[in-house]
């Protein structure tokens, strides 16, 4: 204890606030302290026992060191303190400050230290008549048995009260910022020794099918606590290192590593690892620290091939552990988040009830369980901001449904997070540790043995041997669904006219005045322009009396009638020079009313009425300069239309505010990441901060490259994971543009690539080689684990992005991948894919975002007998916006996309041909009014009918055409049609197979095929000599 150094300012800080606290409780009645005027620690000879208890933990809180063979008596207005001389020097660091200390030594002599002890029983007497103790406590030897002796003499009249209560609430169980700082130290500790290290070990012994006992591999993990290189060195799940100030020396043990599997399981923790050999099925792994004498706790539960019912029961589990994280919040009862808890469990899986724990963890900290605040359904103290917790959520001794053996009848699961209490949502310090099913699910079967042996189909007596073995769940070879469920479609058929009748009705609302010439033409406004405010600023050429071309004020300067005139580009129509004889011309013309000019120049003007310049001719001999001025003048026209169109791209960009930098901490972080559009220079990976109000994508090339987003302008964020997919995506799509570079964008997106071998996400070392089948399981074990891994990483930035936003509705969208499509909706064909709000593509550039709710009405095109593809159109609320297209969908996505389109409750259209919707909406935008009052979309609808009709026509006659006639019918349609003759002949062979009660053999099929292609054959030959008279003549 040479070099202990108290820190006396935070010692003032603590005891002053427990003091306050105390004095309070006595002004509000004395619920807390008990009425109690003194309060006294004992501290007798040191133990072995890493438990802290009360008294330790008070030694530590406010001295920073525990003090053996120390008492302790704190009043309201003094601390006493007897202690040996040697520790007595150390205390004098804390004398002398605003709360009054004063130390007592206590030495050889028996009478000098009676003395001491009879003052320290003088003090609680004059204090009061109820004396603080902790009853539990259970300190030894014969320093305490002096004090025994001369209190039971001098103190018969002080009444003991419990003060441990009043320890974990007034000093304990709320920490300040130092405190949760080596909580959230000892957190990530724990995390660093279950993943990855321990998750490496396990997982390395059930690849190899080593036989290892429990005790054994536990106390690889406890050795692993003096491994200085492990601990500089190790990457926790996000790859981040620790901090760089983290002292691995300080680290303790207080609780396992404990590791159970094989059916035996102690959710309570009071066993160590057993002698038993681990087990591939339910696997826990369960263990804490204490780091600078605050404990933190994770544990975790690994399942090994589950089971369907196993991985029910887990998610479930997941559910219930994330409600509770929830439900934890400053204000709340303990009561109430245990009772949430089972709340839930009762209405969900009730059968789980007697299987879940009595509680959901406890307060930790100075002690590694604070019996004060066991969560409960009996404890009525109230959670508050700046307590953590160890959430242990669990469920013992399931019933498995179907064992793969005798160790695998019963098994438990859990969950074990160390926490935070704030005003909204816990901070889970343990939080890098994942859980998620594919993250703690491990399998090491093959398929072939998975797979139950497929049952035998019965066979259908009506059909022949060979025609069963060729019949498929689908009738053509292009596998299309075209067979909807009638009942679908009327229910689809009765939705869609109520959508149109409503759409129709709130076209009749919304524009019940006229709206002629209004909505959604941009209407022109008269611009003036200004080339010169005063006459010094004209050019100083202008005083030879010729023509000038002013570039920097984009105006030319002409003489007339003795004096320079300026005339703004703008107001130029063109200029072209012309020869006669030894003369050259040069005319300008000038924009006026009535040009009958194109739609470039129709422009408005301030008075039409007025005398306008048409044109003004020159005329010089120098025909080489009237060329360049022409050219010139030409070149500014240019140059002023460029200016004109990039300030009207430029208007609906906005300027963001600033962001606003997180300065006291450091910002959550998600490195190595790539984003589009791509920064300008060379393409490398940066890093995204999520601040105070937004985002940061910072390049490592250069300070100033960097994108800011703030949360105000996002309108959507989408998270894409790489199943499927090469890359994982955040994507961000905006509200109003901003400016990328010199080009604006609504869209930025930060992904990375999950095929990069450089990213090694799960931090696990490289196994020893082996060769076969093995080496090459072990990698697609090892891809799935990284892609996993690289999921949760993103999902979880993702996560914090959408909570950070919170204020501005920020909620994470992610695409739903089994509902999608193929289709072009720019140049090339992609996967789109919907999301809650949203349709989108956002794989590959340009991006596609299609909101929902902003679309009015959506029509598919091309739809008709004997296309492979049709069109989707979107047409939006907002007239003036251009319709979105989607080209070239399969025609086997149709009935989806119908389907997905009244799920959203979008209204839809469906006709043979394009449309030519730059005409149709020229017609919506002239006249809303009017438009809706000839009955709006209605004109659509109509062409749907119509063709639905004809198809039920073609649909019911399709059965009663013979056989000739569908062979000519195919034959004349063959050159108009998409499908080839191979595929009518199929198709027609298919007809005549499903109208004949037995299946025809291959032989009877093969002669009918040669039959038809000799008679295609003749007639192909006949139209060919046609062909050649025809060219003779």
């Amino acid at each position: 204890m040479a070099d202990i150094k108290i820190d006396a300012k935070v010692f003032q800080e603590r005891i002053t606030h427990f003091v306050n606290a105390w004095k309070a409780d006595k002004r509000s009645g004395d619920a807390l302290f008990n009425g109690a005027s003194s309060i006294l620690i004992l501290m007798g000879k040191v133990t072995e026992e890493p438990e802290l208890y009360k008294n330790n933990a008070m030694h530590f809180w406010l001295l920073g060191y525990e003090f053996p063979t120390t008492l302790m008596l704190l009043t309201t207005d003094t601390l006493y303190i007897l202690t040996t001389q040697k520790k007595a020097k150390y205390l004098d660091q804390i004398k002398g400050g605003r709360f009054p200390v004063e130390v007592l030594v206590k030495g050889k002599d028996v009478a000098e230290n009676e003395k001491h002890f009879t003052k320290i029983t003088d003090a609680i007497k004059a204090a009061g008549k109820k004396l603080g103790v902790l009853t539990k406590d259970t300190s030894t030897g014969p320093f305490i048995d002096e004090w025994k002796k001369i209190y039971a003499d001098n103190c018969k009249d002080v009444e003991q009260v419990e003060i441990a209560p009043a320890l974990s609430t007034a000093a304990f169980s709320v920490k300040d910022e130092a405190e949760l700082r080596a909580m959230r130290s000892s957190s990530k500790a724990c995390v660093a020794l279950l993943t990855p290290y321990f998750l490496d070990e396990m997982s390395n012994i059930l690849d190899q099918e080593k036989k290892i006992k429990h005790s054994v591999l536990a106390d690889k993990v406890y050795n692993k606590l003096e491994d200085e290189k492990f601990w500089k060195t190790v990457q926790l799940p996000n790859r981040q290192k620790l901090p760089t100030d983290f002292d691995p020396e300080q680290l303790d043990w207080v609780l396992g590593p404990i590791v159970q599997s094989g059916g035996k399981f102690d959710l309570k923790w009071q066993q160590d690892s057993d002698d038993e050999i681990l087990h591939a099925g339910i696997i826990i792994a369960a263990m804490g620290l204490r780091y600078k004498s605050y404990c933190s706790q994770i544990a975790r539960t690994f399942m090994v091939d589950p089971n369907k019912s196993q991985e029910s029961n887990y998610k479930f589990l997941l559910s219930v552990h994330n409600m509770i994280l929830k439900a934890i919040r400053d204000g709340v009862a303990v009561k109430d988040v245990y009772t949430k808890a089972l709340g839930l469990i009762k209405s969900k899986k009730p059968e789980l009830e007697k299987h879940f724990l009595k509680n959901v963890g406890y307060g930790i900290g100075l002690e590694n369980k604070d019996p004060t605040l066991i969560l409960n359904a009996k404890n009525q103290r109230t959670l508050r901001d700046g307590m953590t917790l160890v959430i242990t959520t669990g469920f013992s001794d399931i019933q498995n449904p179907n064992p793969q053996d005798k160790n695998s009848k019963t098994y438990s699961l859990v969950l074990t997070d160390t926490v935070r209490v704030t005003a909204t949502d816990p901070v889970v310090f343990t939080g890098e540790a994942p859980v998620e099913v594919d993250a703690t699910s491990f399998f090491f079967k093959d398929e072939d043995e998975a797979q139950p042996t497929p049952k035998k189909e019965k066979r259908d007596s009506r059909v022949g041997a060979v025609a069963t073995k060729n019949i498929t769940s689908t009738r053509l070879r292009s596998e299309r669904n075209t067979a909807a469920d009638d009942d679908a479609e009327k229910r689809r058929r009765a939705h869609q006219k109520e959508l149109s009748a409503k759409k129709q009705a709130e076209g009749l609302a919304k524009y019940a005045e006229s709206t002629a010439d209004q909505n959604g033409v941009e209407v022109k406004k008269f611009k003036r322009f200004e080339s010169y405010k005063r006459d010094s600023q004209f050019p100083p050429k202008v005083r030879d009396m010729g023509i000038v071309i002013d570039q920097k004020n984009a105006t030319i300067v002409l003489p007339v009638m003795g004096r320079p005139v300026p005339f703004h580009v703008n107001t130029i129509k063109n200029a072209s020079k012309s020869d006669e004889g030894e003369w050259s011309f040069l005319r300008i013309n000038f924009l006026s009313p009535g040009q009958g000019v194109g739609r470039k120049d129709d422009q408005p003007f301030e008075d039409a009425s007025a005398h306008f310049v048409r044109s003004l001719t020159f005329r010089s001999t120098d025909g080489d300069r009237y060329t360049d001025i022409a050219n010139q003048i030409a070149n500014l026209k240019r140059e002023a239309v460029k200016k004109e169109q990039e300030k009207k791209d430029m208007e609906d960009v906005v300027e963001q505010d600033k962001l606003v930098e997180i300065r006291n901490r450091r910002p959550a972080v998600l490195d190595n990441v790539f984003i589009r559009p791509a920064m300008e220079g060379k393409r490398v990976p940066g890093k995204v901060e999520i601040h105070q109000n937004g985002l940061r994508y910072q390049s490592p090339l250069s300070t100033t490259q960097r994108v800011d987003i703030l949360f105000s302008n996002v309108r959507h964020l989408f998270f894409q994971p790489c199943e499927h997919e090469l890359i994982v995506i955040i994507h961000v799509h905006l509200k109003d543009p901003i400016l990328f570079g010199k080009k604006k964008t609504k869209d930025v997106q930060f992904y990375r690539e999950a095929t990069d071998i450089q990213f090694d996400e799960t931090g696990n070392r490289k196994r020893k080689y082996r060769y076969g089948d093995e080496d090459e399981f072990e990698a697609e074990q090892e891809e799935r684990r990284r892609r996993n891994e690289l999921d949760r990483l993103f999902k979880s930035f993702a996560d914090k992005i959408a909570e950070a936003g919170k204020n501005e509705g920020l909620e994470v969208d992610m695409p739903l991948r089994e509902i999608g499509f193929n289709g072009v909706p720019f140049r090339s064909n992609v996967y789109i894919q919907p999301t809650t709000e949203c349709l989108i593509q956002i794989t590959e550039p340009p991006f596609m975002v299609i909101t929902l709710d902003d679309i009015e009405i959506a029509h598919l095109e091309r739809v008709q007998y004997g296309l492979k593809n049709f069109d989707l159109v979107f047409i939006f609320k907002d007239f003036s916006r251009p319709p979105a297209h989607i080209n070239t969908i399969p025609v086997e996505s149709l009935e989806d996309v119908k389907e997905f389109l009244n799920s959203v409750n979008i209204a839809y259209s469906e006709g043979p041909l394009n449309l030519n919707w730059s005409v149709i909406m020229k017609t919506v935008t002239a006249d809303t009014h009017q438009f809706f009052l000839d009955g709006g979309w209605g004109f659509l609808q109509n062409d749907s009918d119509e063709d639905g009709g004809s198809d039920e026509e073609e649909e019911e006659s399709a059965f009663e055409i013979s056989d000739s006639e569908l062979d000519v019918a195919s034959e004349s349609s063959e050159e108009d049609s998409d499908f080839d003759s191979n595929a009518s002949a199929e198709a027609s062979d298919e007809a005549e197979m499903s109208d004949e009660e037995e299946g025809e053999d291959w032989d009877e099929l093969e002669r009918k095929a040669k039959k038809r292609d000799r008679e295609s054959g003749l007639e192909e030959e006949d139209a060919k000599k046609a062909a050649k008279k025809q060219k003779r003549r």
